[in-house]
């Protein structure tokens, strides 16, 4: 994909912005640089900005894979091999760490992750195991907001909670209030009585199409609502209000903080599938600011790609700290919410879950993407969501041909070898939850057994030859990549349950997934994703190698320090 410069972008995000201004921030490297060829990095007369020697460095690189260390110079990897030739490098201004044994891999790349802060600074806190805990943080902000204005709670988790939500155990906390308690998966939301009475909601009201209102066995509202349902709600009630001054002062601190969180973990890319104009301004305000330490891939979605779009952008304006990405649909519902459209029912049920797009609006959105030079990713879990976006990708890859395009499945988390095939003839790039085995283990037998031997498929997918990276989704899932590297090898959930042993991976494979497969997923594979002279110097240093540990406590292992661009984000 053709690659634009830093000043063209920020340019184009102005207009997208509606700014008359914007200051420029310095340039960074061009994505369309080329590595330094190996040669000339071990070249003799130049001085390493940083060493790191004595490590156990997994390269990712397939013709290197394993170093002892390697230098950095102008936030690239200088060279990369021995101690005793790279110390060669260093001078008496030279950085010199001495890793001690411990395990370097590159920077871990989270392929799909919807990244703010704004909620996690300012937001009810939702993310609890009691219904007690849940009406007391729901109470403060009652009681600082006057009647009839809205309260939502983020990143609930109904299966996590000691009973089953419903309306009835917000209403006496609320009877003026209307509330909403959003799932972290970001597809359904509880709501008390006050808000189904604003909304005009009953139990005569019909389903609207790509949607659910939930209901109890004899007819009765449970206050649950799915998908393009919970759009009923938006227009009624009095919402909180802030000047474009605090929104944005509310974005920028909360990208901050997400990024500050990342670093934590050892992530330096993520790939941002929800971006609009606020983050994006978001972004720009972080980076400049000096603020920003992770790569941001950015996959436009909504009224932003529609400005982008006309105003000439395409997949790969910016650079490589912002750049943008593809554009992002989404055609079914949740793997973790339990509303993704499968062929086959929810155990115990004759439901099949939802779908949100049809067969024309995938063509149509396929289409429109490929004409206008935008990498596109589409949402879809369940295996008949899957099957008509492929069908979709398939007639544009006859009709219109592009040369590696890189059509992108977000999650495409029940395949079978059918859909493999598929996927692999076209070129497509599934993006598999990568904790979500760990982490919503309780959500499984509402699947079974049998559907998860098909479900986040990585061994399916690497034995096909699809490069297949990870991705939490987060808030639907944790970001900590150790988990999800844990995740994957084991195939446990947190109560040491087994869920689809067959598509384990190795804890070398993981880290592919989780490093280079991830620059593929973006065509920044020549620039990051492995410890290769040239590229982008990033990295993450642990205090053990996964693979020298009890698999089951991957996730426990201490990140260290984390590098982007030759700088550390995060030092324990």
């Amino acid at each position: 994909m053709a690659r634009q410069t830093r000043k063209e972008f920020l340019t184009l995000s102005a207009l997208l912005a509606g700014a008359a201004t914007l200051v420029r921030a310095p340039f960074g490297r061009s994505l369309a640089a080329e590595p330094l060829p190996p040669q000339q990095a071990r070249g003799s007369g130049i001085e390493a900005d940083l060493v790191v020697v004595n490590g156990r460095v997994h390269t990712s690189d397939a013709t290197t894979p394993t170093a002892e260390a390697f230098a950095v110079k102008d936030g690239r990897f200088l060279a990369v091999g021995r101690t005793s030739d790279i110390r060669n490098l260093a001078t008496a201004r030279t950085r010199v760490i001495d890793a001690g044994g411990m395990f370097i891999a590159p920077g871990f790349i989270d392929c799909h992750c919807h990244p703010s802060g704004v909620n996690e600074l300012f937001g009810v806190n939702a993310n609890v195991r009691t219904v007690a805990e849940l009406r007391a943080n729901l109470l403060k902000r009652i009681a600082q907001v006057p009647p009839d204005m809205w309260v939502d709670a983020f990143m609930f988790d109904d299966t996590k909670l000691d009973v089953t939500l419903t309306r009835q155990h917000l209403d006496d906390i609320a009877p003026r209030n209307p509330v909403s308690v959003n799932h972290r998966g970001g597809h359904t939301s509880w709501y008390n009585s006050r808000a189904l009475e604003l909304a005009g909601i009953t139990r005569a009201t019909p389903d609207p199409e790509h949607g659910r209102f939930f209901r109890d066995e004899s007819g009765e509202l449970t206050g649950r609502a799915a998908e393009l349902a919970r759009g009923k709600f938006a227009p009624v009630g009095v919402r909180a209000k802030f000047s474009p001054a605090e929104e944005r002062e509310r974005a920028r601190q909360g990208m901050r903080h997400i990024s500050q969180e990342f670093a934590k973990v050892g992530l330096t890319s993520v790939h941002d599938a929800g971006t609009n104009q606020e983050k994006i301004r978001a972004y720009e305000d972080v980076y400049r600011a000096g603020d920003l330490r992770h790569r941001a891939y950015m996959m436009i979605r909504g009224g932003a790609y529609a400005q982008l779009r006309d105003a000439g952008v395409y997949t790969g304006f910016g650079d490589e700290w912002l750049r943008v990405g593809g554009v992002k649909y989404s055609a079914d519902g949740s793997a973790s919410e339990r509303t993704m459209r499968m062929s086959t029912p929810y155990v115990g049920t004759n439901d099949y879950g939802l779908l949100t797009m049809s067969q024309d609006d995938i063509y149509a959105a396929v289409d429109d993407a490929q004409r206008n030079n935008w990498q596109i990713g589409i949402h879809a879990n369940g295996d008949v969501a899957i099957d008509m976006v492929l069908l979709a990708y398939e007639r544009v890859h006859k009709t219109m041909p592009q040369a590696d395009r890189r059509y992108r499945i977000e999650h495409c988390t029940q395949v079978n070898p059918s859909l493999i095939s598929r996927i692999k003839a076209t070129g497509t790039i599934p993006t598999p939850f990568w904790t979500y085995v760990y982490y919503h283990g309780e959500k499984w037998s509402q699947y079974g057994d049998e559907k998860l031997r098909s479900f986040f498929a990585h061994r399916s997918f690497l034995d096909a030859g699809i490069r297949a990276p990870g991705a939490s989704d987060y808030g639907p899932g944790p970001f900590e990549p150790l988990m999800a590297i844990q995740s994957m090898v084991t195939r446990r959930d947190f109560r040491g349950r087994e869920w689809g042993p067959n598509q384990k991976i190795t804890v070398n494979e993981a880290l592919t997934v989780a490093t280079i497969n991830g620059a593929y997923a973006s065509h920044e594979e020549k620039t990051k994703g492995s410890i290769t002279a040239g590229k982008y110097a990033d990295f993450v240093m642990l205090e053990r190698s996964p693979a020298d540990v009890d698999p089951n406590t991957i996730k426990d292992i201490r990140v260290v320090r984390t590098v982007a661009g030759g700088k550390a984000t995060f030092e324990a």
